[in-house]
């Protein structure tokens, strides 16, 4: 039983033989690919170092890039911020034993989830536009804003119906029990432990909302991706700048990322730790002061 997989059968000899000659044709593979991709940028002098020089000036990253990561950054937690307001609120609104809320919560995630997010970006860029909501200067930020908070939330409102849903059912049942309305069954038992289930999910979906700022170059906003192909169009080095913003753009996932991983840990230590108690704090029933031995 220790050697072998719960998933699938183990793999005998011959098949672990098939499987490293598999493993190492992949790699070779890849390697020739690869190795054909860098010789015909070489050969068209797109990674000489002339290419890259332009990244060592303060010129560039003021006039281009740190904008961009300035609007990506913008759009991208303000979006987060409402967009996690909003799919709580439809999350539970589905789940609400009031017809009204519950159909019309549902309506609003089942249409917005079907609608792309470009096409709210321009509904809502030339909606702004057209009823002066917003000075011209914030119309792109107002449209992307609001077709990725529209969209993200119609999502995140399902993940945290899902994660609802796969609690026991015991849980809410004990509450009732206790004589706790549905509204403080959710937000005092139910929604706590739900988030820590959810939590890499979420994050999960942030991301999304973090590289979904890119498309907000069809209507003229000004974000990381589109700044790198001003940059290569500018001093003709399109490769190494979509290179820098590729690698910009990982770098801020990555610390996304990091930071949900972390925050998931410490939210089930910090649970774990208090629901746990020392023996010592354990009296016996009906015998006040006496310890369990």
């Amino acid at each position: 039983m220790s050697g072998a997989s719960v998933l699938f059968d183990a793999p005998g000899p011959r098949a672990r033989v098939r499987n490293h000659v598999i493993s190492a044709v992949t790699a070779v593979v890849v390697l020739a690919v690869a190795w054909a991709v860098y010789t015909r940028l070489d050969a068209n002098g797109q990674l000489t170092a002339e290419k890259w020089e332009p990244f060592l000036t303060a010129n560039l990253w003021t006039t281009y890039v740190l904008p961009g990561i300035r609007g990506t950054l913008t759009a991208a937690v303000v979006s987060i911020a409402l967009a996690l307001v909003l799919g709580f609120l439809l999350g539970v609104g589905r789940m609400s034993k009031h017809t009204g809320i519950r159909w019309a919560s549902s309506v609003f995630v089942e249409f917005f989830r079907a609608v792309p997010v470009l096409i709210m970006m321009i509904f809502a860029y030339f909606l702004y536009a057209f009823y002066g909501v917003f000075q011209s200067q914030y119309l792109a930020l107002a449209g992307v804003i609001t077709g990725l908070t529209l969209y993200n939330g119609a999502v995140i409102a399902e993940i945290v119906r899902a994660g609802v849903r796969a609690l026991p059912r015991g849980q809410g049942e004990a509450a009732s029990a206790l004589g706790l309305t549905s509204g403080q069954t959710m937000r005092a038992i139910l929604l706590p432990q739900a988030v820590t289930s959810m939590l890499p999910v979420l994050i999960s979906q942030l991301v999304v909302v973090l590289k979904d700022t890119a498309i907000g170059y069809q209507i003229t906003f000004v974000e990381m991706v589109r700044q790198g192909t001003v940059v290569g169009s500018s001093y003709g080095n399109y490769i190494p700048a979509l290179i820098v913003i590729a690698l910009l753009m990982i770098s801020v996932n990555f610390a996304l990322s990091w930071f949900a991983t972390w925050l998931e840990k410490r939210m089930r230590r910090a649970r774990r730790g208090g629901a746990e108690l020392e023996p010592d704090e354990i009296e016996q029933e009906g015998v006040p002061g006496a310890k369990v031995e």
